[in-house]
């Protein structure tokens, strides 16, 4: 009996870190800056490095506004890659009359540090945060944050806790209980809550005070869009659902200037000094299939 219990002891043991190593395996692919890579900075962008309340110094770029914009996009990347690849994002919305800034979570890219959990993220995204309003004065009315993917997990959370004038949930998942059960169909909800990572999104969504998009693909391959529709109706109001048919999980790689079309014409009515609320219908809004 007692063989029989130490085996069952070990056994739980290595399986609760092998779900965690799972666990983090599948959430975060950080993509380092090679030592003697260089980086070129956007055209008018400016390199600036954050600190976070820890100690670790996190990498990005502001992109001031071609046309002198007072709206400002706080722009938080999916799980993998680095800032090198969303530079395009952050041109083109900057070409839209709007500053954008775009950083690296800790571990990404020149970020320094390891990526590790949802404690880690949010603290990323609350340094990035308050870069804007309190260094570069930046009135938190005028400020959209766009996530994409499991970017859109720091977005609600600070839009939770921070005023913000929009929040753009791309390609968000609900929970990460909810794409535990997509990975994982097998595996008992209630072994869910031994994960590190929770990324409830859904229910902080009660505590947004914004307008809120939230957008998505209907063949997105990664995270069903099922999770946008529950999104979307925990959302406070006004809110919009922008399905795009036919589009991945990259929905900007899809909808190209088109789909950024749509989600600066969204950040530009929210921010104004007077917006209209009726630009953010309740209804779900779908783009033709040329889009």
């Amino acid at each position: 009996m007692l063989t029989f219990i130490l085996a069952l002891t070990v056994a739980f043991v290595l399986g609760f870190f092998a779900f965690r190593w799972f666990e983090r395996a599948v959430t975060f692919h950080p993509v380092r800056c090679l030592p003697g890579e260089v980086w070129k900075l956007p055209a008018g962008g400016e390199e600036v490095w954050l600190t976070t309340m820890s100690g670790e110094r996190l990498h990005g770029w502001f992109l001031p506004s071609r046309l002198g914009s007072s709206g400002t996009v706080l722009y938080f990347h999916g799980n993998g890659g680095n800032l090198s690849e969303i530079a395009w994002i952050g041109q083109r919305l900057a070409a839209r009359d709007l500053n954008v800034m775009i950083f690296d979570y800790r571990g990404y890219g020149r970020s320094e540090g390891r990526a590790g959990d949802e404690r880690h993220l949010n603290a990323d995204g609350d340094a990035a945060y308050d870069y804007l309003v309190r260094r570069r004065g930046i009135n938190p009315e005028k400020l959209a944050l766009y996530g994409h993917s499991l970017g859109t997990t720091v977005a609600v959370d600070i839009a939770s806790r921070k005023p913000c004038g929009a929040l753009i949930l791309e390609s968000g998942f609900s929970s990460l209980s909810d794409m535990a059960h997509v990975v994982l169909p097998w595996l008992p909800r209630w072994l869910h809550r031994l994960s590190r990572n929770h990324f409830e999104s859904a229910r902080k969504m009660a505590n947004v005070r914004c307008p809120v998009l939230i957008t998505h693909g209907d063949r997105d391959e990664v995270i069903p869009v099922s999770q946008a529709h529950k999104l979307y109706a925990l959302a406070p109001e006004p809110k919009r659902l922008l399905i795009v048919p036919g589009a991945a999980h990259n929905v900007t790689w899809f909808g190209g200037n088109a789909y950024l079309d749509q989600i600066a014409a969204f950040i530009h009515q929210t921010l104004a000094p007077a917006h209209d609320n009726s630009v953010c219908e309740e209804e779900a809004i779908t783009l033709g299939a040329n889009y």
